[in-house]
């Protein structure tokens, strides 16, 4: 959910920033690019396709990628990419991680979180299916629970044919995929469907930007509140930004859900959120792993080129997969 500042004025990076991050939002802001809340949202999305590889590392090769059609609840079929560590037929059936990636539900697809998808499923060992959810505003909410929500059930009934074992599941994902995986496993708890981890990075989790974080980081690059309240007006209307599938963390009992893994960065509006909702999940008894990387702004995960915690991060999130689905 990221969005590129036309402009970046030393007084509203924040001090807390490490200095390669600094440096970055500086070159940044002297590139002078558009806000993508400017731009049209076709555009915007365009946009962001053609840069959002700019600063991640390359893409691992892996021995098997595949294109995968998953059936949507109103009958549409919804393009997915499995990146497996070994070929189908080398070895037992392999666990997997869904993972739904970010872009504020505006922006984003499977090809712009390729390197990190490839990054995950090379270093863990663990099979990665990445989904093309349907994207606002052609898509509204809840158009992308649905999606998220019909990609896992899919995963665990068919993903055998898949060379996946459908009892070692796991879902993930990146800021608006963040809140779309906490959203899914919540839903998993209530079917009945068992899932070993829910893999949340920087997830937005409250109804509305009124955290400390969020007014303190308002003007803040990357992720500024003009570019937030632009990508949920895609998606969301107003008096719907209540309900728990937007806010999973206003739902009433996440007793029971899958055991979480959370990586924050500490210079991102949603910092405050994600630590609340690390705090909810832990009062329901629920087991909490939660990683804060100093200094970091939101989308940083895929800044592996020029950003040392990047490729942290990644490691990070590929031991957490392994640990909880290797066993």
């Amino acid at each position: 959910m990221t969005a590129t500042p036309s402009a970046i004025s030393e007084t509203v990076l924040p001090r807390q920033l490490t200095p390669a991050m600094r440096a970055l939002l500086e070159r940044m802001g002297r590139a002078g690019r558009p806000p993508l809340e400017s731009l049209p949202p076709a555009q915007a999305r365009a946009f962001y396709e053609r840069n959002a590889g700019v600063l991640d590392i390359a893409p691992a090769p892996l021995p098997r990628v595949q294109d995968v059609r998953i059936p949507a609840r109103d009958g549409a079929a919804l393009h997915a990419r499995l990146y497996a560590p070994r070929p189908a037929e080398e070895g037992p059936p392999l666990p997997a991680l869904l993972y739904l990636h970010g872009g504020g539900f505006t922006l984003g697809s499977v090809a712009t979180h390729e390197s990190l998808c490839r990054a995950l499923a090379a270093q863990s060992g663990v099979a990665v299916l990445a989904l093309d959810y349907r994207l606002a505003p052609e898509h509204r909410f809840p158009t992308a629970v649905h999606d998220a929500w019909d990609a896992l059930r899919w995963l665990a009934a068919e993903g055998a044919a898949l060379g996946l074992d459908a009892s070692r599941l796991a879902v993930g994902g990146d800021s608006a995929g963040g809140t779309l995986a906490a959203v899914a496993a919540i839903h998993a708890r209530d079917a009945g469907l068992p899932l070993a981890l829910q893999l949340l990075i920087y997830p937005g989790t409250t109804a509305h930007q009124d955290t400390e974080s969020h007014q303190r980081l308002r003007h803040a690059p990357p992720l500024t509140e003009a570019a937030i309240s632009w990508l949920f007006g895609n998606y969301i209307a107003p008096h719907e930004r209540t309900d728990w599938r937007f806010a999973p963390l206003l739902h009433d009992d996440v007793a029971g859900v899958a055991p979480a893994w959370l990586a924050l960065a500490e210079c991102d509006p949603l910092v405050d959120e994600g630590l609340a909702y690390a705090d909810k999940l832990r009062m329901a008894g629920v087991p909490v792993q939660l990683e804060l990387y100093r200094g970091m702004v939101h989308g940083f995960i895929q800044f592996g080129r020029v950003i040392t915690e990047a490729l942290t991060a990644q490691k990070d999130a590929a031991a957490a997969l392994a640990q909880a689905l290797l066993v």
